[in-house]
């Protein structure tokens, strides 16, 4: 993926969704603006993680456009924070701790395979995003994800699990995938 996004302005969307969130929560930062950056009007899939100590406390986002990166980097920092059904609202105590990174997304493809093993063989680990669908079942991983889920058949099979599937029906059912890819910007990096 060519990157889009240069490092000072991914600095510009993390420090948007550290402002969106403090102003959420009654706190305000020095130097809130808005962002007119054309580069940041385009529209693509974004995603916004929340870390404390290393353990994930929110994660949301949205794999196609909803509006430009900007309004995407809001939207999503507000929802990882206070509506990830899997955790509490955020509190201003855990503000200080909460480490946040944001993912611009291309637009997913479909990944044809034949069989489990060329599904295997066909993921690039580290790479692709993964967006897998069984019927009315979906789930998706960033790419980041294989940082902890390193071997292909743990990560699909925690995606099927994630989607409310078995975990072998990546290698039973034949699901539809597609996969996209991401840039990733880090607070601290």
């Amino acid at each position: 993926m060519q990157d889009r996004i240069t490092k000072e302005q991914g600095g510009l969307l993390l420090r948007l969704a550290r402002e969106t969130i403090s102003t959420k929560l009654g706190q305000k930062l020095e130097g809130k603006g808005v962002i007119a950056d054309p580069a940041l009007q385009a529209e693509c899939g974004t995603f916004v993680t929340l870390r404390i100590g290393g353990q994930l406390r929110g994660c949301i986002g949205n794999l196609e456009p909803v509006g430009s990166i900007v309004e995407g980097i809001r939207r999503n920092s507000l929802n990882a924070a206070f509506h990830d059904y899997r955790f509490p609202e955020l509190t201003v105590d855990e503000l200080a701790r909460v480490h946040i990174d944001i993912s611009i997304l291309t637009r997913p493809h479909p990944l044809a395979y034949l069989n489990g093993g060329d599904l295997i063989a066909k993921l690039r680990p580290g790479i692709d995003g993964v967006i897998l669908r069984l019927g009315r079942c979906s789930a998706t991983f960033l790419p980041q994800v294989w940082e902890q889920l390193p071997q292909a058949e743990d990560f699909l099979g925690h995606l099927c699990r994630k989607a409310g599937l078995a975990d072998t029906a990546w290698l039973d059912s034949h699901p539809e995938v597609e996969t996209y890819q991401v840039q990733c910007f880090e607070e601290g990096k």
